[in-house]
């Protein structure tokens, strides 16, 4: 009897956590979806490992694969969104990126240069998330492709990708652990695709130590100029959830946010942003950036 007490207990408190983890998601869903998603952001912690860099180095790494995919298979469109042609791909570009992925897992990575090391890490990130893509493909976002461990995991950002000098290593990893804290530059939010139609722009070409501070200034400017970062509501303004779920890296306020929205801001959106002194909503389009049909 006591024994089935125990079981009968146990049984009571998980019922009783599910239903309280019921009314806490109806609660954040009431708030809106981004609302919700924002709890299942992962925080900005520094993984130490991965500090370690050569200062003298000058080996660099080749991206030649994943630049000659991305000319082949990214379409620029007049919305000024840039869209990846998953479908078109063939079997042997397929392939050729996957080969691209899995080689720079046998990188020595703590051995090049910081420089060396930044665009390692963003061109990583954005062909193994293509890669992830078409491996599920098709998929209409690619937060279908629940492969992410644990209850709440979403998407393919938390499962673990690679092993890199004997660690293993997640998209999360890459993003939150290494570069957030390693680089605390809120441009990389530019540089980094979630494969999303909502994300800033996946580049038309891999990124490269001499071409990373132009790249990192364009690309914040066409995503912040764009009907994405910022559109009107009743109330005054709206931003890219982007903002909010990341508000520590730009200036951790509403005054912070519009800052640096200004500091990129072209005529239009200056005048926008005029007189503009709180953001009054956020919204994030997760469907897949990829084209209806595949273009030859």
């Amino acid at each position: 009897m006591k024994k089935r007490s125990t079981v009968n207990s146990s049984i009571r408190g998980r019922r009783a956590l599910l239903r309280t983890g019921a009314v806490a998601v109806a609660g954040f869903w009431l708030m809106g979806l981004s609302s919700f998603e924002s709890l299942f952001i992962p925080s900005k912690k520094l993984w130490e490992h991965w500090i370690e860099h050569d200062p003298y180095s000058t080996t660099t790494i080749d991206h030649g694969p994943w630049g000659r995919l991305l000319m082949r298979y990214l379409s620029v469109a007049a919305d000024g969104v840039n869209r990846f042609r998953y479908a078109a791909v063939s079997p042997s570009d397929r392939q050729a990126l996957s080969a691209y992925v899995k080689s720079l897992e046998s990188v020595p990575i703590r051995r090049y240069s910081k420089e060396e090391q930044l665009a390692y890490w963003i061109n990583l990130y954005n062909a193994a998330t293509v890669d992830v893509v078409l491996a599920h493909y098709p998929v209409e976002s690619i937060r279908d492709i629940d492969i992410s461990p644990g209850i709440f995991g979403v998407g393919p950002w938390g499962k673990k990708l690679f092993i890199i000098e004997g660690e293993e290593v997640s998209l999360n990893d890459i993003e939150h652990r290494i570069l957030r804290p390693i680089w605390p530059d809120p441009r990389l939010h530019y540089a980094l695709n979630c494969a999303a139609m909502g994300c800033p722009n996946l580049q038309p070409q891999a990124f490269s130590p001499d071409l990373m501070e132009e790249m990192l200034e364009s690309a914040a400017h066409a995503f912040i100029n764009s009907p994405r970062a910022v559109w009107p509501t009743e109330k005054g303004i709206a931003v890219s959830s982007l903002y909010a779920w990341y508000e520590e890296d730009f200036g951790g306020s509403d005054a912070g946010i519009l800052a640096h929205l200004r500091s990129y801001a072209g005529p239009e959106l200056r005048q926008r942003l005029s007189g503009v002194t709180r953001i009054d909503d956020h919204d994030y389009d997760w469907a897949l950036n990829g084209t209806k049909t595949p273009k030859s």
